[in-house]
């Protein structure tokens, strides 16, 4: 999905950001230009942002009681 319309960012290309370290919208703004234009997309990228950490967050927490309960 197009998430920034006027420089042509996917939501992949948001991931794949997160994936290679970026961890604030300010970094993901700086890579990918989101919201350098228009500014409709930053609440979808902000979002984005929000979900990868929510989903880091889960990770960490299941490997914290796989470690726990070995």
């Amino acid at each position: 999905m197009i998430v920034c319309v006027c420089h042509n960012v996917s939501d992949r290309a948001i991931r794949a950001a997160m994936d290679a370290g970026a961890t604030s919208l300010s970094e993901i703004r700086a890579q990918l230009n989101v919201g350098a234009c228009c500014g409709k997309c930053l609440p979808s990228a902000k979002a984005l942002v929000s979900e990868h950490h929510e989903e880091g967050a889960i990770r960490f927490t299941a490997l914290r009681r796989e470690l726990v309960a070995a």
